[in-house]
């Protein structure tokens, strides 16, 4: 079985088990776009999967089939359109200044992601930030790459496929776009937009492709088997921003001073950084990472309230905004 007819017959029998009445071969063929024999067949395999499913005859002599036994579908998860309805009724409440029902609608939203492994509950929240900007009820403003919206969709496909992608790709070495075959992971968004994946005619190393030196990125129809052991969000915090270089990965100590240390303390510069309350009122924050560039560019907004105690690499890049006239913190 494909991971598609998969996903279809996941979804058939929770719209069997939901569906007071369970669901009609000719209610199946409209929802997942099929004729009535493909349907049918599909019907079949849920009483292959599902022992217990039971059917009756409706009012207009249709038989329609209900999933009695739930426990095999256990809890999928939240689905995106799920997430985003949640908490859009989330902040409707707010809006209407209804605090009972915000709170309410909060405490469920909580305990459904409480249900969900760590790595399904960081992306369901991600996924709900993405689907607000979507819907116009969020937004980010400020500068920020172009990527074409046709690229993406076919990345994120790819992803979860996972189906291997072909692309021309122009690295900062090549004279000009070679072609690559690809076996995509997932996206860092920053500065620059990166693709992390392999490619397949050179070493097993994850690395990272921009995503505004590609063109011509298409999906294909082979699939590959993922590498269990590698996660995004470790992969991720290696580096300050979505760029990352091995000869850069160091110990990072920036001291703020004390007029800055309340807003600094604010910010997450990194997740796994370790904040340290100074006698005198300024505050350390260490961490490891790489990414110096992007460092400069951020520590530039904080002009003379931030020192780089480590690396002395660093510190030279962040002499010159030593002396900037802003004054207002980030």
């Amino acid at each position: 079985m494909s991971f598609q007819k998969a996903k279809d017959l996941l979804k058939l029998a929770s719209m069997a088990a939901s569906r007071h009445r369970g669901i009609s071969v000719q209610e199946i063929a409209k929802e997942f776009s099929v004729n009535e024999r493909t349907a049918q067949r599909m019907v079949q395999a849920l009483k292959d999967v599902f022992p217990t499913v039971s059917h009756m005859t409706d009012s207009d002599r249709r038989r329609r089939w209900k999933v009695r036994e739930t426990s095999k579908l256990g809890m999928p998860g939240l689905y995106d359109h799920e997430l985003v309805a949640l908490e859009m009724s989330i902040r409707r409440a707010e809006r209407e200044g209804a605090q009972s029902e915000k709170d309410a609608l909060c405490g469920l939203r909580d305990r459904l992601m409480a249900t969900l492994p760590p790595i399904h509950a960081r992306r369901a929240e991600v996924d709900a930030e993405t689907l607000l900007e979507a819907r116009g009820y969020a937004c980010r403003p400020g500068p920020r790459v172009k990527t074409s919206e046709g690229m993406l969709k076919n990345i994120a496909g790819a992803i979860r496929g996972p189906y291997r992608l072909t692309l021309m790709y122009q690295g900062e070495r090549d004279p000009e776009p070679k072609h690559r075959i690809i076996e995509p992971y997932g996206l860092l968004f920053g500065t620059r937009h990166y693709l992390i994946g392999r490619d397949i005619a050179k070493d097993d190393r994850f690395r990272r492709f921009r995503l505004d030196r590609m063109s011509d990125v298409e999906i294909t129809v082979q699939w590959f088997e993922k590498d269990n052991d590698f996660d995004l969000r470790t992969y991720a915090e290696q580096s300050f921003s979505s760029f990352h270089s091995d000869a850069e990965f160091t110990r990072i100590v920036w001291r703020f001073s004390a007029a800055a240390a309340a807003a600094a303390r604010e910010f997450e510069f990194h997740p796994k950084q370790e904040l340290i309350d100074q006698g005198d009122g300024s505050l350390l924050v260490i961490f490891d990472a790489s990414g110096l560039v992007e460092m400069a560019w951020h520590l530039a907004k904080w002009g003379d309230a931030v020192d780089v105690i480590e690396p002395a690499a660093l510190r030279d890049m962040v002499s010159a905004y030593r002396t900037s006239p802003i004054k207002v913190r980030p």
